[in-house]
């Protein structure tokens, strides 16, 4: 089982990053940062067909069995870069059909990071929604605070991720 975490946050020097450092190192699995690829948002046209996003997405599908995706929160939500790589899940369902397809079957989990814990169960609805819709397995999801001690929780989750 190949596992991929996906990084979409505004630095690439802060809280989440740290957070995804400590996940790597505990887990060993591979990491794509959102902010090293050129992609737009999404669109009806189709006008960006051909930035870095179905190329990416390419690669993610055909070499990883489980996404994990790793955020901030930024009001109440899912970072920015995080979002419009979700909106263009579009784009495979659309005019790359093939490839989307491929995405049945396939895991996800999420990890996420902030300085309070304040959530709410509606946080993760975005990301078990679109893996039901997209017929993956959703394995769940775990919250860390920054500042505080996180490595129980993250090998918690890699467990979660693992099994």
């Amino acid at each position: 089982m190949k596992v991929i975490v996906i990084v979409g946050s505004s630095r690439n020097d802060g809280d989440t990053a740290a957070l995804t450092d400590e996940l790597i190192e505990q887990s060993s699995w591979d990491m794509i940062n959102l902010n090293d690829y050129d992609f737009g948002y999404y669109d009806y046209e189709h006008k960006n067909r051909n930035d870095d996003y179905l190329g990416l997405m390419g690669e993610i599908i055909e070499k990883y069995d489980t996404l994990v995706f790793a955020t901030p929160v930024y009001w109440y939500a899912m970072s920015g870069i995080l979002k419009v790589f979700f909106d263009r899940i579009t784009d495979v369902l659309t005019i790359e059909k093939e490839l989307g397809r491929k995405l049945r079957g396939k895991r996800m989990a999420v990890i996420s990071c902030s300085i309070g814990n304040n959530l709410g169960d509606y946080f993760w609805l975005p990301f078990s929604e679109t893996a039901k819709y997209l017929g993956m397995e959703y394995l769940g999801n775990v919250h860390t605070r920054t500042g505080e001690p996180n490595e129980l929780r993250i090998a918690e989750f890699i467990e979660l991720v693992e099994k």
